[in-house]
């Protein structure tokens, strides 16, 4: 897994089928910690593809966007990377 800042915001690379939400929020550096992250899913901070998602464990896929305070993450497919 891999992370770049960029205009459109940050892009996050996964091998996987996917990450769960809280994880993909500490990856892109916009929580601390696992707690904190966890927080601000359930407190309804966090929106998925435009729409507000309070599961923590959220399964984020590749071609997902997800919003928090006005900062956006895109999830694209690392396979095929150095």
């Amino acid at each position: 897994m891999s992370e770049q800042r960029g205009e459109q915001g940050i892009t996050v690379a996964i091998r996987d089928e996917y990450i769960e939400l809280y994880k993909l929020l500490k990856l892109a550096n916009l929580a601390a910690s696992g707690g904190e992250a966890k927080y601000m899913i359930s407190e309804g901070l966090v929106r998925v593809n435009g729409e507000v998602d309070t599961r923590k464990r959220r399964k984020t896929r590749v071609g997902d966007t997800v919003e928090y305070e006005g900062g956006l993450v895109m999830v694209v497919s690392a396979v095929g990377e150095g």
